[in-house]
């Protein structure tokens, strides 16, 4: 059967149990993921469940909304690996941030140590708004810092959707993207998987990540895939095991 007639295959299926997801918010009251323990440890099975091998969560960072540290997110961690144990769930998990930039972050990290997903490399997102202004010195100063900047979900700021030389842009200035594996299957609609599978074809994602915060992102990797660089997909996807650790 010609290729284009195959059917195409659901998100979770490319999982294999082997992944190892750099992006979620499951640890329990510190931003808009898990609201207790009790959904943290539901949230870390289900992701397990669905091909997920290890998990480096990332709570969000953002000063002015989550004003988490690196203590509060040792202890939350802390909290949902003894829940885990509890319960019998058996998958590794540690804990980095996903900073949001702003004039507190472009501060901060100059003076305090960041929470990294492995060695320097950092999880950042910006705005849904627009971009700083100064998008392009903060990541020279994120590098300056001795960090390797990740963004966190590019194919989801639509500012850059009629400006794709921006993307090119952030790459060359250095930015590692990082997909949402939800964007695959149209779950933040269908403009934002075209951009998704415009960026695979380029060979722009490095990384990605579920970015799974509760039950329906869970549900949503039943989806089948809506776009057309499925084997760019797969070659990201098996990225991630640079993290493994």
């Amino acid at each position: 059967m010609l290729s284009f007639l195959k059917p195409k295959p659901i998100l979770k299926e490319l999982l294999d149990g082997s992944f190892v997801d750099i992006h979620s918010h499951v640890l329990p009251g510190i931003d808009d993921g898990a609201k207790n323990i009790k959904k943290s440890a539901e949230l870390v099975s289900s992701l397990q469940k669905i091909g997920v091998s290890q998990i480096i969560t990332s709570p969000h960072i953002s000063h002015y909304v989550w004003n988490n540290s690196p203590e509060i997110i040792a202890s939350k961690l802390l909290e949902t690996k003894k829940a885990l144990e509890e319960n019998k769930i058996k998958i590794p998990v540690q804990a980095a941030a996903e900073y949001f930039i702003d004039s507190w972050f472009e501060n901060h990290f100059k003076e305090e140590k960041l929470l990294t997903l492995k060695d320097n490399y950092i999880l950042v997102e910006i705005s849904y708004q627009s971009a700083p202004l100064n998008i392009y010195k903060t990541i020279f100063e994120i590098q300056l810092a001795g960090y390797i900047p990740v963004l966190a979900h590019p194919e989801r700021y639509l500012f850059y959707h009629n400006k794709f030389s921006e993307y090119e842009k952030l790459k060359n200035a250095g930015c590692i993207f990082q997909l949402n594996l939800l964007s695959t299957v149209e779950y933040y609609g269908s403009k934002i998987a075209k951009v998704t599978d415009e960026l695979l074809a380029k060979g722009m994602y490095s990384f990605c990540g579920t970015d799974v915060h509760h039950k329906k992102h869970i549900e949503a990797f039943d989806g089948k895939l809506k776009i057309k660089n499925i084997q760019p997909l797969k070659e990201v996807i098996a990225n991630n095991q640079f993290f493994k650790f």
